[in-house]
């Protein structure tokens, strides 16, 4: 049996469509998680990347803590987190997070780094003051790229948050997980099929937030 009569065989089962392992409640449990870890992570990554970015300050710092981070294994760190703080949420959100920071807070800095000084001198010299000479002069130029890091970081977090099931929590890794432990491989297969269409649609999503931020000069200019 290949892989599109697993997916066929999965999907056309009305079995996975209701009660509380139906394919509409893992899924909203998956984009919960993904939607909170990306939240933390931008909360993290984007003030610390816009402020370093502003000043040209920290740029080697920034650079050897993404990497750090980058190495850390995911599933180990998952490990570690249960055994020392329990099973719940808390365990998972930190490395998706951990995951997540890096290439927002790399991107932002980078791009904020990357603007045409002209403006920004021309701003200063206006007066204004460096709050809003980031705000308003820089961050807008910067956005598109802001969002380029900010995707990247939303498809590693719909990617990595099926390690939620390992903890016996929700998401679409409970298919994974349940199908390997049962030998279920249609199951496993379908999983993966919708974490898979869940980050296309992330993309999508991406494409249409930053077509309707971005100014259409900004645009062109990239």
């Amino acid at each position: 049996m290949n892989v599109l009569n697993f997916v066929s065989a999965f999907f056309s089962d009305s079995a996975h469509w209701h009660g509380y392992d139906g394919i509409p409640t893992r899924l909203w449990e998956h984009v919960q998680y993904s939607l909170e870890a990306l939240a933390f992570a931008t909360a993290i990554g984007l003030p610390v990347g816009l402020v370093t970015g502003h000043y040209g300050r920290g740029g080697n710092v920034l650079s050897l803590v993404a990497t750090a981070a980058r190495a850390l294994p995911t599933f180990g760190l998952l490990v570690v987190t249960t055994i020392v703080l329990g099973f719940g949420m808390l365990p998972v959100m930190i490395p998706l997070v951990i995951l997540a920071v890096p290439p927002i807070l790399v991107t932002t800095y980078e791009a904020v780094r990357s603007v045409d000084p002209s403006p920004v001198d021309a701003a200063r010299g206006m007066g204004m003051r460096e709050t809003d000479v980031l705000l308003r002069v820089e961050l807008p130029v910067a956005l598109p790229l802001i969002f380029g890091g900010m995707r990247s970081a939303a498809i590693q977090i719909v990617s990595t948050a099926t390690i939620a099931a390992y903890v016996s929590l929700g998401g679409l890794g409970r298919y994974i997980v349940d199908g390997l432990y049962q030998h279920d491989y249609e199951k496993v297969v379908g999983g993966a099929a919708l974490v898979a269409g869940l980050a296309l649609v992330t993309l999508a999503v991406f494409w249409a937030a930053t077509a309707a931020a971005v100014s259409p000069g900004v645009r062109r200019s990239n």
